[in-house]
């Protein structure tokens, strides 16, 4: 053989060689953060919205360059499955993402598919991001799990508070049959009747396939209700109201924080139908600078307002990658997890908008307070509930 053919050999090695740690350096410098949430199905608008957060979270951090850890410069990467709102399916998405995608931390937008993550994520060594009200999914014992939003006490007990003193204390419970739904319904339950409320219907209904809910809605109608609990996706939680309009309901309803308001005027076509309705504070209408920064930003990118859903997901990714920059590691679970409470003290305020502040033992976070509107002629008046007054 000659010697430029083996110089020629020894150049195509040398470049194969280059290639593969070129590649394997890239690999090592992308974090694939999971995602397993409804992307199809009566709460595919719900999944997207959450999803969403995520992707402009990502976006801008690789836009400036990535994150630095330990001294090393990664990009993020959002792996994400659909499991159609369903636990099983985000169970089995929760092992592909581990298995498949090497994800160190994955996000699931409901309590159901949280729940069932939580079955063997320790096991596989990865975090699970809840985005769920549900208290009970960091009362488990659960070492990694990060509730990222308040707990539903508090929003409960400043809905009640206004429904109960705006329309009566004769409530009718008419919310989903998810998993969500009936541990919301249980704790809002006890809490109505601590207050000195009545229940005087409880029907739930599939909000994930139904469309026409008046049969459902007739039957808490007979009850003759004050106010009407519902709660559930957006879309269909606008079409249960504007059902139980259309049959004359005239009292107030309180709307469980998985709905937005804005969204669901989006379906009613007019606020008046929402009319009386408690639920969680639009971010267009927020009322902070931050929160106008983020919804101005938001809306420019997907051409709609965004919703809770949206700005929970986006906190959390900069809130995991704060957490990664403290803990020194991008795949080490228990070492971010511990690292969440300094994340806190040091993400800016343009990235934690509802002023998240503390983390429990369980994992759950928790602001100050909650931010709630009412409907009332025609606006969504603002609220603010604080945790430690409890008014």
């Amino acid at each position: 053989m000659s010697i430029l053919a083996r110089l020629g050999r020894i150049s195509a090695g040398v470049a194969f060689g280059l290639a593969v740690t070129a590649s394997s350096v890239a690999a090592q410098e992308t974090i694939n953060i999971g995602f397993t949430g409804p992307l199809s199905g009566g709460a595919a608008l719900y999944g997207k919205n959450a999803l969403a957060g995520m992707e402009m979270a990502v976006n801008e951090m690789n836009a400036t360059g990535g994150i630095e850890v330990d001294g090393k410069k990664y990009k993020l990467n959002i792996v994400t499955l659909d499991d159609k709102y369903s636990p099983a399916e985000a169970a089995i998405n929760g092992r592909r993402l581990v298995q498949e995608h090497k994800t160190p931390i994955i996000f699931v937008p409901h309590f159901g598919g949280s729940a069932a993550l939580q079955a063997f994520n320790e096991s596989m060594d990865f975090l699970v991001a809840a985005y769920t009200t549900v208290p009970a999914i960091t009362q488990r014992g659960n070492t990694l799990t990060v509730r990222l939003t308040s707990s539903y006490t508090d929003y409960m007990k400043a809905f009640s508070h206004i429904a109960m003193e705006r329309y009566g204390k004769r409530v009718a419970i008419a919310n989903g049959n998810h998993d969500y739904a009936k541990a919301w319904a249980a704790a809002f339950t006890e809490h109505w009747q601590e207050k000195g409320g009545e229940i005087v219907a409880n029907n739930p209904m599939d909000y994930n396939k139904d469309a026409d809910f008046y049969s459902g809605v007739g039957r808490v109608l007979a009850a003759k209700p004050d106010v009407i609990m519902v709660g559930g996706p957006s879309e269909p939680t606008a079409l249960v109201i504007r059902q139980a309009r259309e049959m004359g309901f005239k009292g107030g309803f309180i709307v469980m924080e998985q709905a937005k308001l804005d969204e669901m005027e989006k379906v009613t076509n007019s606020l008046r139908t929402l009319e009386g309705a408690v639920g969680i504070m639009p971010l267009a209408t927020y009322g902070t600078p931050e929160a106008a920064a983020y919804v101005e930003r938001f809306r420019k990118l997907y051409k709609k307002d965004a919703g809770s859903e949206a700005y929970v997901n986006y906190f959390g990714v900069y809130l995991m990658a704060e957490a990664m920059k403290h803990a020194g590691t991008v795949s080490d679970p228990k070492a971010i997890r511990a690292a969440i409470g300094k994340a806190l003290e040091t993400l800016p305020k343009e990235y934690n908008i509802y002023s998240m502040n503390t983390v429990d033992a369980g994992g759950g976070l928790e602001p100050e307070g909650v931010t709630v509107g009412a409907v009332v002629n025609g606006k969504v008046e603002r609220a603010r509930y604080l945790r430690e007054s409890g008014k």
